[in-house]
């Protein structure tokens, strides 16, 4: 059974809502798309929307396409929709109304840097393949029963279109146009919070009903000691602290892997801040980041953002302090809100390398979680480009140690 429906599209809580809900969610997603691709329509169409093959990227027109594709692939053309959780993934499918939608836009088989070299449509023609395919979404989901496993991957497709919609901004602030954002604003200095012992569950209970990515089931507890953590994210006042004792040029604080990582970036650019730093005042505390292609001069009071995982964790060596673990952020984010932990500004790099909780098992989409266990660490929070429906204190973000083009910043725990 489904519990009362959210109030608002805009809600966390959209990943318990009805039929109804849901269809409006959707189209909210789908505006919001369409409006981030006007802005690259507005940057790149002279351009034939060409931007250069880098690990972070992906070309604007496949970005755009695999949105339809993947609502195709898992509602329009799967016959096992109605079985959420226990879809078979390999089982056949209705063919697409794009007869090339799958050599174009499978991500699960279609290589990163291959990407570049497809003989795509153009905007026009993905945008209709969009809108087709957008419809018969719509039109399956009336007749949709109104019990979770049928909703399953309706909410997925929902929240898909949202990730994407930030991953078109942040890859805005790569290719450093504007995207018509505020950013986050200073925030007031609190102390640390003393965060009591306690039995924490982590995860998603099988009673508890609404959607969950596989990542956070099965819902399990732990027991988490008595911890000190910031209050909110690591500033630029602290960061330029670290800068200005030699933070970048001390091996000492950095493990191995970030050391070789801080040195490549050094050697190709010089680089001894976060990314898109252009100046930053060792002796003023002035930083100038370039934000959507313009430069900003950075308050002190303002969250640091675009730093790598290794930049993070060489900055808490040096304060001789250390990352959260996920579940300390989630016992704080739930205990302490209160008393003044604040987050959503930016994605928290945590100290947490991602797997799977103790009996995880993977669900259809099976390319979202298990490829990436061990190799990627864990985020917690959102960003400020983050729609407000994926803000959920139980959601687990995941990167690679060395990203540092997504809107991410982190805060400490005493040791």
């Amino acid at each position: 059974m489904l519990n009362k429906s959210p109030l608002s599209i805009d809600s966390p809580d959209m990943r318990r809502a009805g039929r109804d809900l849901l269809s409006l969610a959707l189209m909210d997603a789908r505006n919001h798309t369409l409006h981030l691709m006007g802005q690259y329509e507005k940057a790149l169409a002279a351009s034939h929307f060409e931007v250069p093959c880098l690990p972070e990227l992906n070309p604007p027109l496949w970005e755009l396409g695999h949105i339809g594709w993947f609502q195709e692939w898992w509602l329009g053309r799967n016959l096992q929709r109605h079985l959420g959780t226990a879809c078979e993934p390999s089982a056949a499918r209705l063919a697409s109304l794009a007869p090339h939608a799958d050599r174009w836009w499978d991500s699960g088989h279609v290589a990163h840097d291959n990407r570049w070299a497809l003989d795509l449509p153009d905007l026009g023609g993905i945008k209709s393949y969009l809108l087709d395919t957008f419809e018969i979404t719509l039109e399956l989901l009336e007749k949709a029963p109104e019990d979770d496993e049928a909703l399953y991957f309706y909410r997925l497709a929902l929240l898909h279109e949202d990730m994407h919609g930030e991953a078109l901004i942040y890859m805005a602030q790569t290719l450093g146009f504007p995207m018509g954002l505020s950013m986050p604003g200073p925030s007031p200095v609190r102390e640390p919070l003393l965060v009591p012992a306690t039995r924490w569950q982590l995860g998603h209970g099988a009673g508890q009903g609404g959607f969950s990515f596989d990542n956070e089931r099965p819902a399990y507890e732990v027991q988490v000691p008595e911890f000190e953590i910031d209050a909110q994210v690591v500033s630029w006042a602290q960061f330029v602290e670290f800068v200005d004792d030699g933070g970048y040029d001390r091996s000492e604080l950095w493990q191995p892997q970030g050391w070789q990582w801080v040195q490549d970036k050094a050697a190709g650019a010089g680089r001894r801040a976060p990314r898109y730093v252009d100046q930053i005042g060792v002796a003023s505390g002035a930083v100038m980041q370039t934000r959507f292609g313009t430069p900003k001069r950075m308050l002190g009071g303002q969250p640091v953002m675009h730093v790598s995982w290794w930049e993070a964790d060489a900055w808490c060596r040096w304060a001789g302090r250390r990352l959260p673990a996920e579940v300390e952020w989630e016992a704080a984010a739930f205990n302490a809100a209160r008393r003044g932990f604040r987050w959503g500004e930016v994605w928290e790099w945590t100290g947490t390398t991602f797997r799977g909780y103790p009996g995880f098992v993977a669900d259809p989409y099976r390319d979202y979680s298990e490829p990436w266990f061990g190799t990627h660490k864990v985020l917690r929070g959102a960003s400020f480009a983050t729609r407000a429906r994926m803000k959920n204190r139980k959601y687990r973000n995941f990167y690679l140690p060395g990203r540092d083009d997504i809107f991410v910043g982190f805060r400490s725990c005493a040791l």
